[in-house]
C-alpha cells in the first residue's frame, strides 16, 4: 500500500506530468488516485470548451460531508519550462537534498504536502469535519475556467467552505517567513491617442497625437497614487510601453499607443481607477479611445482566526513570526476571498518560474509538519 504521508513521491509524479497550461497531461489523475486512496469523493470538473475555449481540467475532492469544511486551494498547471535548466525540466529529480523540476514549488510541491498532511491526520483518527481540494488547471493561464467556474459550481451544489489555505509559493527565502492575508489588485490599461498624419515640414496641417500622449502619461504617473494603508504597500503605475511604429523621420503619426499596470490596494477598486484615469485624460483633451482589463480587485482577510492559526503552526515547526503580507501579483484566492475567509501559505518561491526550478527536501517536510498542526488546529482535525 502507498504511504501517503511522504510528500516526496507524489511531488515527483507531479512534477513528471509536464502540465503547462492548458495541458493537464494526466496530473490531475495522480492527484485523484492518492486522495482516493485516502477516502476523498473526488469529482473531475473540466470547463472551457462549452465556452469555446481549450479543455481545461479542475479537481474538487472532498473528505467528510460535515462542517466545518476546512479547504486547500492549489494548481497542477505550470508555466512553460523555458531555457537553461543544468537538469530535465520535468524529470522530479532529488540531486543532493533538493529536488528539481517545474512546479517543484509552484505549486505541485505544496499539493504533495498537504496530501501528506491528510495522510498522516487520518493515522490519528477521522476528522470531526471535512476536508476538501480545490484543484485547477488554469491559474498560470487566463484564469477563466479554473477556481471561479468550480466556485459557481459548489455553489450551485449549496456547498461551502469554513476557511481556506491557498498553497502559494509566499516565502522569498526561508520557509516561514510570510503568510499571505491579501492580494493588491491589478488594472491593465490600453491607451490609443488619435490624431492626423501629416508632413513633418508642416506641423500646422497635421494633428500630432504624441504631445497629448505624453502629457497623458504624464498627468497619471507624476505623483504616487496613495500612501499604503495599514496592510498594503502604496499603489503603484508601471508604463509598460509606448509604441508609434513610425518608421518614417519626416512623418508626423496619425495615432500613437501606450499600455500600463496598476496594481492598487484597498483604496481604490478598478471602477474607481477607471473614472479618474478618464478624467485625467479628458482634462488634456483631444480624441482617445480607453480599454481596461481588471484582472483582480484588491482584498484582505483581516486578521483573525484563519492567520494565528497559520502563524501558530508556522511558529512551531521554524521558529519563524510570519509576515502578515499583502505583496506580490494576484493569484486565485482573489475568487476565493467572496466564498470564505482565505489566506496563502506555501514554499519559497525563489525559484518559481525560473530554470532549475527547485525546493530543498527539507522544506517539504516542514510544511508538511506546518499544514498538518493547521488542520489539527483547525475543527477538521480528528474526534
Amino acid at each position: 500500500m502507498t504511504d501517503y504521508s511522504d510528500p516526496l513521491p507524489l511531488a515527483q509524479a507531479l512534477i513528471r506530468r509536464p502540465s503547462v497550461t492548458p495541458a493537464d497531461e494526466g496530473a490531475l489523475a495522480v492527484l485523484e488516485q492518492a486522495l482516493t486512496a485516502l477516502g476523498f469523493a473526488c469529482s473531475r470538473l473540466p470547463f472551457g470548451e462549452d465556452a469555446g475555449r481549450p479543455r481545461i481540467e479542475n479537481l474538487y475532492a472532498r473528505l467528510g460531508t460535515g462542517g466545518p469544511n476546512f479547504c486547500f486551494a492549489g494548481h497542477t498547471d505550470v508555466v512553460p519550462a523555458g531555457t537553461g535548466w543544468t537538469v530535465a525540466p520535468f524529470g522530479g529529480e532529488v540531486i543532493g537534498d533538493q529536488l528539481f523540476g517545474r512546479g517543484a514549488t509552484d505549486m505541485k510541491g505544496a499539493i504533495a504536502c498537504f496530501v501528506a498532511a491528510v495522510g498522516r491526520l487520518l493515522a490519528e483518527g477521522k476528522p470531526s469535519g471535512s476536508i476538501s481540494l480545490l484543484i485547477t488547471g488554469d491559474e498560470e493561464g487566463r484564469a477563466l475556467d479554473g477556481t471561479i467556474r468550480v466556485l459557481d459550481w459548489l455553489r450551485t451544489r449549496g456547498e461551502r467552505f469554513d476557511a481556506c489555505l491557498v498553497g502559494e509559493p509566499t516565502n522569498p527565502r526561508r520557509l516561514g517567513e510570510a503568510v499571505k492575508i491579501g492580494r493588491r489588485g491589478s488594472l491593465n490599461a490600453r491607451l490609443r491617442v488619435l490624431g492626423a498624419q501629416g508632413h513633418t515640414a508642416y506641423p500646422h496641417l497635421a494633428d500630432n497625437p504624441l504631445p497629448r500622449l505624453l502629457d497623458m502619461l504624464q498627468a497619471v504617473s507624476k505623483d504616487p497614487l496613495d500612501d499604503g494603508t495599514d496592510h498594503f504597500q502604496p499603489s503603484t503605475l508601471a508604463l509598460t510601453t509606448i509604441d508609434v511604429g513610425n518608421s518614417a523621420t519626416n512623418v508626423i503619426p496619425g495615432e500613437a499607443k501606450a499600455a500600463f499596470n496598476i496594481r492598487f490596494n484597498d483604496r481604490h477598486s478598478g471602477g474607481s481607477l477607471e473614472t479618474w484615469l478618464r478624467r485625467q485624460f479628458d482634462a488634456i483633451g483631444g480624441t482617445y479611445e480607453l480599454e481596461i482589463e481588471v484582472s483582480g480587485e484588491s482584498f484582505l482577510t483581516p486578521p483573525g482566526k484563519l492567520s494565528d492559526s497559520l502563524s501558530r503552526a508556522i511558529q512551531a515547526v521554524t521558529g519563524l513570526t510570519p509576515e502578515l503580507s499583502t505583496s506580490g501579483g494576484t493569484s486565485d484566492a482573489r475568487f476565493i476571498k467572496d466564498f470564505c475567509p482565505v489566506a496563502e501559505f506555501g514554499l519559497v518561491g525563489q525559484t518559481m518560474h525560473k530554470a532549475d526550478e527547485r525546493v530543498a527536501l527539507a522544506d517539504l517536510e516542514s510544511l508538511t509538519r506546518i499544514y498538518h498542526r493547521i488542520l489539527r488546529d483547525n475543527p477538521a482535525g480528528p474526534c
